[in-house]
């Protein structure tokens, strides 16, 4: 048995509609565990069932930073509660977090996560839960790039999207110059299968098919997709999430795919981006 925690961006989970969610998990051969991310017993009680646990949970609300600083609290208490029912069980458990950025070049799977800034508290905690592979949990974390996209949408690109519906601009913080990374939402399960399958204790993945493209490059895409002009707007216009959306940031993944064989060979973000509809 597989636990895979409130999968808020796992492509069969659908938030809006969990009866359809629940119906596709069971398709696929698994057993829906029903519950939110703040239900710690059944959280628990899953996971003692589990052969092996994987996280995807985070909350969707980036409104404002106190909303996001809840999100974060609200993962690092479900964390927490995984591992501290799978210490001395030997299981594996795949938690997730974001590619980090570093000044000059791409980043790699031996780079540090942030553990400041609106999602500082995500990076303090998959470095806590990467430490339990000394108490006999087979901890490992895929790091996410900005955007896991689908069908056009997802991610930070997704987000683009849809403000640029609401304010009339495919808009970007900047020069639009910065990079952002992504991989299409199918190649990144198949990661998170092989890192509970195959991953050391303590070790750490980069789910990137796309090292980065230019935030203008894809705001070009988003607009021409919805008849809107692209261009240069306040960071502000993205919420807390601004500092984030104007940093350069590529990450590449060829340790990841030369160690666990991973080959990513679903649509670049560029390409699906084209599924936009107006």
């Amino acid at each position: 048995m597989l636990a895979v925690t409130h999968p808020v961006n796992h492509p069969a989970y659908d938030s809006r509609r969990p009866e359809a969610s629940a119906a596709a998990a069971a398709a696929a051969g698994a057993e829906p565990l029903r519950g939110a991310l703040g239900d710690l017993d059944v959280i628990r009680a899953g996971v003692g069932k589990a052969d092996g646990v994987i996280h995807l949970a985070f909350g969707n609300d980036f409104s404002t930073a106190d909303a996001v600083a809840r999100s974060v609290a609200e993962e690092t208490a479900a964390i927490t509660a995984i591992g501290e029912t799978l210490i001395g069980t030997g299981r594996p458990f795949v938690t997730v977090s974001g590619t980090p950025w570093v000044p000059g070049r791409p980043s790699v799977e031996t780079d540090p996560v942030p553990t400041d800034g609106p999602v500082g508290g995500r990076g303090r905690t998959v470095t806590t839960t990467l430490r339990l592979a000394a108490q006999g949990v087979r901890t490992s974390a895929v790091r996410l790039p900005r955007t896991v996209h689908r069908d056009g949408d997802g991610g930070f690109a997704g987000l683009l999207t849809r403000i640029a519906r609401g304010s009339g601009v495919a808009g970007y913080p900047g020069d639009g110059a910065q990079r952002w990374p992504a991989v299409h939402a199918l190649d990144a399960a198949v990661l998170f299968r092989l890192a509970l399958e195959n991953a050391s204790a303590g070790s750490v993945w980069h789910a990137v098919a796309d090292e980065g493209d230019p935030v203008r490059d894809i705001a070009a895409v988003v607009g021409r997709r919805l008849g809107l002009p692209a261009g240069p707007v306040p960071a502000e216009t993205f919420g807390p999430l601004g500092p984030i959306f104007a940093t350069d940031q590529p990450s590449s993944s060829a340790h990841t795919r030369a160690t666990l064989g991973w080959t990513p060979n679903h649509p670049s973000l560029l390409a699906d981006l084209e599924n936009i509809r107006p």
